[in-house]
């Protein structure tokens, strides 16, 4: 039986998703095919008729849940509203529907290129989001005024989720901490 060119964009589309969740809820190692396979309700010999391997996926679902990231950014009202949603519990306790370049940090170096590429893609995306919504005139200083903060950011939901069982105190400290200086630097 011959499947129509929508339904294939629909099952890539479900394999896509299944993955990007995946590998942020767990991370690319501990995520197989045949898993993902099954998340997206496919067989796993459906696969290679959608992708080339494990690592083109990989790259590809990072480059997904980056655009779906940024494209809630964009929606935002303020940087203001994008801090304190980014550096809030409920964002630290759910890696599998929030943001890929936290999730994914660590593991992206260990990747293929292309993944890395794709990451990078992604980074420069939400650099750019952080730029257009700063004062600074100068566009260098305004640059590296939007690295640093987006640094802070991914660094600080990184910590606070690394801790979030040992201390959950010190989590939500980091959270806290973090946000209250990253709005008192960007004017909020």
């Amino acid at each position: 039986m011959r499947v129509t060119k929508a339904k294939v964009a629909e099952h890539r589309s479900a394999i896509l998703a299944s993955a990007s969740r995946l590998f942020r809820e767990r991370g690319f190692n501990d995520v197989g095919v045949a898993e993902i396979m099954q998340a997206s309700g496919l067989t796993h010999g459906a696969f290679y008729g959608h992708f080339r391997s494990k690592a083109d996926l990989a790259g590809q679902a990072c480059r997904q849940a980056c655009t779906e990231g940024l494209a809630r950014w964009r929606k935002a009202t303020s940087l203001s509203a994008i801090i304190d949603r980014y550096l809030s519990p409920s964002h630290r306790d759910d890696p599998a529907t929030g943001c890929a370049l936290s999730a994914l940090a660590a593991e992206a170096a260990r990747q293929a290129p292309e993944l890395q590429k794709n990451y990078a893609e992604g980074l420069s995306g939400f650099i750019e989001a952080v730029e257009q919504r700063l004062d600074e005139s100068d566009p260098q200083a305004r640059r590296r005024q939007a690295i640093a903060i987006l640094a802070s950011m991914i660094g600080a939901l990184t910590m606070a989720r690394g801790v979030a069982a040992g201390d959950p105190e010190l989590s939500d400290a980091i959270l806290e901490s973090v946000r209250a200086e990253l709005d008192a630097r960007c004017g909020a």
